[in-house]
Parts: C-alpha cells; structure tokens; sequence
C-alpha cells in the first residue's frame, strides 16, 4: 500500500529542486496536493496536483494559498534562498534581513497558516540545514536563519503535538541542485575553483564518499510524512552522506 495514499499535501518552493524533489515522490506515493511557488517560475504538475502561485515572503500570499488548498495531512516548507558568499564584516543588512524573511519568517507563515488546515495525525517538515546546528564562514545569514528554522520546529511541535499533529525538520548537506551548481559556477568565475572540484572536495568530506540526492532528501521527507514516523516530533533528520 503507497505510504501516502489519499493523503493531502501542500509543498512550498515545490517547483525546483528539494521541494520539486518531494512533490514528486509523494505524489508516487499516492498523495495529492499543491505546489506553492513564485509567479513566474515553471511548474509541472504530477497527477492529481494544482499550482498555487505564492510568495513566503508575504503572509497573505501564504494564507490565501493554503486557505485555497483546504484541509491537508502534510505540510512541507521547502521554500528557502541561500545568499552569496560574505565575511560577517561585509554583510549587507537588507541582505540579511531578507534571507531571513524568506527562510525563517516564510517558514512560520507556512507553519502558522497551515496548523489550521490540517488534519489530526498530520505531519509538517520544513527543510533546515546542516547550518540549523553548525556554523559554516561567509555564510552568517544563511546559518543563523536555518539556526532559527530549527528553533521555530521544536517550538512548533509542542504547541501542534496535543492535536497529534507532528513537526519535524530535514538537514541537507551539500546537493547538488541547480541552485548549488549555479552558486558553484558564480564561484568559479570570482575565485578560480572550478565546479568539478568544488563538487569533489565537497564529496570527500562525507562518509559515503558522495553527495547526498535531492532524491534521498525526498525520500526522508516521505518518512517523516507517514504513518512510519508516527513517534517522532521535534527532531533534526540529517541526510547529508556522513558529513563529519
């Protein structure tokens, strides 16, 4: 029987990427849904799933999509930007400030609009980071958002827990998505590190010797979502191939 059949889901940023990545193995394994993502951005959508076009970054926006969805059994906030490169003495504070809006404020408003939506027994996962418990240099937004990402889940899943409704986050290492490749090929261009070996580097760090998929992401995704995890809230899932 398919882990997710005839369950509902609404996946945010699930037009590219991890949350395109999620989409489509709940979507094999039987859930419908919608995809919240910006306007303008190219959608595909898997049988039985609607687009809605949605900004995290506006709390309306959020409402109105999710309040269209209806009632739901899975929630996922995948919606996330990851700023370029900066030493902290050098960080713009309106960069900072919206990478927090889109990572840390777009989660709560997922979070907070969708806890009305959903079902008892239902399930929320929010894509955090290995930046949600270790810090990483030039990156100061980006880790004390997905720092914050990870505060927002443990807080969320007690206030949701009495109603049965489980909250949990998923920390990627390096994927290899066209995000990451395009931030890659920008390094590359500004200091002489090709993509190749950035991406060797980053996989002889790890214990399997590779990087994690979008699609072993997805799959962690997918078990916190089901009635396989049933016991478990409020937890930091690592899928990163052993990254020490």
């Amino acid at each position: 029987m398919s882990l997710l059949a005839g369950k509902a889901a609404v996946v945010t940023g699930g037009a590219r990427g991890i949350g395109r990545a999620i989409v489509e193995r709940f979507a094999a394994e039987g859930a419908t849904g919608w995809i919240l993502d910006l306007a303008g951005v190219p959608v595909s959508e898997p049988p039985g799933w609607r687009t809605a076009r949605a900004d995290v970054r506006d709390d309306d926006s959020v409402r109105e999509a999710i309040s269209e969805a209806g009632p739901v059994d899975v929630v996922v906030a995948a919606a996330g930007v990851v700023p370029p490169w900066s030493e902290l003495a050098a960080v713009d504070p309106g960069e900072w400030d919206e990478v927090f809006r889109v990572n840390v404020r777009g989660v709560m408003s997922t979070i907070r609009h969708a806890a009305p939506q959903l079902r008892a027994g239902g399930s929320v996962v929010a894509i955090g980071s290995l930046n949600s418990w270790r810090g990483d240099p030039n990156i100061a937004s980006y880790v004390a958002s997905k720092h914050a990402v990870l505060g927002l889940v443990r807080s969320a899943a007690l206030d949701l827990g009495r109603r049965g409704i489980r909250v949990n986050a998923l920390a990627p290492g390096p994927i290899a998505t066209e995000a990451l490749l395009a931030r890659m090929a920008n390094r590359e261009a500004e200091l002489g590190i090709p993509v190749e070996r950035a991406l060797a580097d980053a996989a002889r760090q790890t214990a399997l010797g590779r990087l994690a998929t979008a699609e072993e992401v997805a799959n962690a995704a997918l078990f916190l979502a089901s009635e396989l995890a049933s016991g478990i809230t409020g937890q930091l899932l690592r899928v990163d191939a052993g990254v020490p």
